[in-house]
C-alpha cells in the first residue's frame, strides 16, 4: 500500500501537476489532443486528475476544464493522516505485545549465552529500541547530537515516549544546541516536557546513546549509524551513565525561552566556533561538532569575520591570535 502510494505521488508531481498547470494557463485542454486519448503519454496522468476531482469533461466546449483543488486536499490529505495515526498506534501495540516475550526471554538460560554486547544491523536497530522503551519502567536517557532528528522518527517517537511518561517512568534527552533551531524537535520537546520529561542543549558534540533504566544502553558502533552495538555489560553500562550525567550538568534547558538563556547559548556557539578555528580543524569537523551543516558554519565563520573586522581567514587568525583569545572565556 505505501509503495503505491508513492508511485500515485511520484506520477502526480512529475506529470499530472505540471499537466492540471498547463491547463490553468491554457485554460483548459482540447478533448481530441493526442497526448489525452488512450494510449496516449498523458493519459495516466489525465486519469489520475480525473480520480482526484480536479478535471472535468466539457462536452459542449469539446475541453477537459481544471477544478478548484480545495475539496481534492481534504480528500487525499486527510484520509493518509488517519491511516498514519492507525499504524502508529498498531505499532505501539506490537512493541507492548513483543516488549513481553522479550522480558521472557532474558529469564532463559538461551538469553545468557548470548553475552553482554549484541551488533544490532540497520533494519534491526529501529525494532530493538522500540521494544526496550515499552519494556522501560524507570528512566530513560538519550543523547542525540547535531541538529534536529527526522520528522517521521520524531513522530514515531513521540508516542513513545509519550506512552512510557504516562507510565511513570523519566525521560531525560539531550541535544545540542543547534536543536533549537528545527522546528520539528521544538515541537517534539514542547509535547513530552509538557508531560514531564526533560530535555536540555550542549554547546559541543557528543556521541549518540540511549540507555534504558541503567541496564542496558544502544551505542553506534561506526561512524554512519549503520550498526549498532547492545550493551548489558554492568561496568560499561556505568560508565556511559556517567559520561552522559557529566554533558548533562553541563546543558542548558530546553524549554527556556528567555533572552538571558538565548544569549548564553548564543555566546556558547560562539566560543565553539573560536575554538574550532584556533584548532585548526576543517570546516566539516568543525560544522559537526557544532551540529550544523557546513553551509551555517560558514556563516559563523563570516560573522567572526565582521566582528573582528577581517577580511580572511587569515586576517582573522591573526587578530584572534594578537588579543589573546582562546575560545575558552
Amino acid at each position: 500500500m505505501a509503495e503505491q502510494h508513492a508511485r500515485d505521488r511520484q506520477l502526480f508531481e512529475t506529470v499530472a501537476a505540471p499537466l492540471y498547470e498547463d491547463m490553468l494557463a491554457e485554460a483548459g485542454l482540447a478533448e481530441d489532443d493526442p497526448r489525452v486519448a488512450d494510449g496516449g503519454e498523458l493519459r495516466p496522468a489525465l486519469d489520475q486528475l480525473l480520480d482526484l476531482g480536479l478535471v472535468r469533461l466539457d462536452r459542449e466546449a469539446g475541453r477537459w476544464l481544471p477544478e478548484d483543488p480545495t475539496g481534492t486536499v481534504a480528500r487525499v490529505v486527510s484520509p493518509l493522516g488517519r491511516e498514519g495515526a492507525r499504524l502508529l498506534d498498531e505499532s505501539a501495540a506490537w512493541s507492548s505485545t513483543l516488549a513481553t516475550l522479550g522480558q521472557a526471554w532474558r529469564r532463559t538460560p538461551q538469553a545468557a549465552e548470548t553475552g553482554p554486547f549484541t551488533y544490532l544491523r540497520a533494519e534491526a536497530i529501529e525494532p530493538f529500541l522500540a521494544a526496550l522503551v515499552a519494556e522501560c519502567q524507570e528512566e530513560a536517557l538519550t543523547a542525540q547530537p547535531q541538529t534536529g532528528r527526522d520528522p517521521k522518527l520524531l513522530a514515531v517517537g513521540m508516542q513513545r515516549d509519550t506512552a512510557l511518561l504516562e507510565r511513570g517512568a523519566r525521560i531525560r534527552t539531550l541535544y545540542q544546541h543547534s536543536a533549537r533551531r528545527s522546528g520539528a524537535t521544538r515541537d517534539y520537546v514542547a509535547e513530552v516536557t509538557a508531560r514531564g520529561a526533560e530535555v536540555r542543549t550542549l554547546d559541543e558534540f557528543f556521541n549518540r546513546m540511549i540507555v534504558i533504566d541503567r541496564r542496558v544502553a544502544v551505542i553506534p558502533s561506526g561512524d554512519d549509524l549503520s550498526t549498532a552495538l547492545a550493551v548489558r555489560e554492568p561496568s560499561v553500562v556505568a560508565y556511559l551513565v556517567d559520561v552522559f550525567e557529566r554533558s548533562w550538568e553541563r546543558g542548558r534547558p530546553f524549554t527556556s525561552r528567555s533572552a538571558t538563556m538565548l544569549k548564553d547559548i548564543a555566546a556558547e556557539q560562539r566560543a565553539m566556533t573560536l575554538r574550532m578555528l584556533i584548532e585548526g580543524h576543517p570546516d566539516p569537523v568543525s560544522a559537526k561538532r557544532l551540529g550544523v551543516s557546513p553551509r551555517t558554519y560558514a556563516g559563523y565563520v563570516a560573522d567572526l569575520k565582521g566582528e573582528f573586522d577581517a577580511e580572511t581567514r587569515f586576517q582573522l587568525g591573526y587578530t584572534i591570535g594578537r588579543q589573546g583569545i582562546s575560545g575558552e572565556e
